[in-house]
Order: structure tokens, then C-alpha cells, then sequence
């Protein structure tokens, strides 16, 4: 049967614009903790890309009240464009903690979560890439849920050895809160994997 009005794919094209930034804050964030100089400056081009996120979810929600027919359930535009922002929310908190908390020496754990974001972030924007095509977005998803729970795992074990070997309350409390931003990121990356499989089973 002829599709008399056609179904509007400009929203691959923003969701992958959405997913290539994720991608680049992550990496941002990873390279900030591992390298940690110029804290600063690299926190603030962090917020740039952050903001430049909001600026791309914005557009799919402009899209998505001016389209009558979308590629799939409006619902799931909707709530996927909002986990993949939420993502890189945390992330970008992450960074301005590192600024508001004075913290001079990030722990490894933090690098760690990090580098578990960057991973994370990737299989979200290669499952993105793919969403069109409808192709292998089920194993992105089983992979990035994965990584959610490695991520829970380093959380546990750092939290827990900061309880038993960090004296300082203050450092203690600081290195707690970036642990736990760290990790709700890499959560929101699991719930954008969850939308993702939503969308697949529901055109299955």
C-alpha cells in the first residue's frame, strides 16, 4: 500500500547528532579525570558540549510536535531523546563537581566509571547509528546493560574502601557524591538502552 503522507526520518539524522555528542562529553570527561589539567577550562568546554546536547533535544522535540507521522510511538521519540540528555547531564555534573568540590587528585575508581561512560556512550551511538536500519541493537543494548552492572560493581567496591581507608570525612563525603554522579550516568546510558529495546520489540 502507497504511504500517502511519508514518514518523517529526520529524526535518525538529530538522534545520531544526539549520540556523536554524547560521545565527545563523554571522552571529555574520561580525559579530564585521567589526565586532570587544566581543570578549569576543560570543565567549561565540557558545559559547552553539554549545552549543545540540550540544543539538539530541543530540536527533536520541535520536530516531534510539528510531524503528524513519526518513524516510531511518539512516546519513545520522546523518552529516548530525554535519556540520552540525561546522560550527559550527569556527566557534565560530574565535571562541576570536580570544580565545586576543590577535588585536587580524582580516584581511580572515578577514571574507572569514567572510562565505563566512554564504552557505554559508544555502543549507544553505534546502536543509534543502526536504528533506521533496524540492525544488531538488541546486542548493543545487552552490552551497554552489562557495563551498568560493572559500574555498580566499582561503585560498591570504591565506596566501600573509602569507608574504610579515607580519614578525612571531607574527602570522604566529596569523593562519595562523584562516585555516585559518575555512576547514575552510566544508569541513564542503561535506561536510554532500555527505550532503544522498547522500540526494536515494538517493531519486531
Amino acid at each position: 500500500m502507497v504511504r500517502i503522507i511519508p514518514k518523517e526520518t529526520k529524526f535518525f539524522d538529530l538522534f545520531e547528532q544526539i549520540a556523536a555528542n554524547l560521545t565527545a562529553g563523554a571522552r571529555m570527561m574520561e580525559e579530564l579525570l585521567r589526565e586532570y589539567d587544566n581543570v578549569q577550562v576543560r570543565v567549561e568546554k565540557l558545559k559547552e558540549v553539554e549545552h549543545k546536547g540540550d540544543d539538539f533535544t530541543h530540536a527533536v522535540m520541535t520536530k516531534l510536535n510539528q510531524t503528524f507521522i513519526t518513524p516510531f510511538d511518539r512516546e519513545d521519540i520522546h523518552r529516548l531523546a530525554s535519556s540520552l540528555d540525561d546522560v550527559l547531564d550527569f556527566v557534565n555534573a560530574a565535571a562541576q563537581r570536580l570544580i565545586m568540590y576543590k577535588i585536587t587528585n580524582p580516584p581511580s575508581a572515578a577514571i574507572r566509571l569514567a572510562e565505563i561512560i566512554v564504552q557505554q556512550t559508544g555502543e549507544l551511538h553505534k546502536a543509534v547509528s543502526e536504528l533506521e536500519k533496524n540492525r544488531h541493537i538488541l546486542d548493543y543494548c545487552v552490552e551497554i546493560n552489562r557495563l551498568d552492572d560493572e559500574a555498580d560493581r566499582v561503585t560498591r567496591e570504591a565506596i566501600g574502601s573509602l569507608f574504610e581507608h579515607q580519614k578525612d570525612p571531607i574527602t570522604l563525603i566529596k569523593h562519595k557524591e562523584l562516585f555516585e554522579v559518575l555512576e547514575m550516568a552510566t544508569d541513564k546510558a542503561e535506561d536510554a538502552a532500555n527505550v532503544l529495546e522498547a522500540i526494536i520489540l515494538k517493531s519486531a
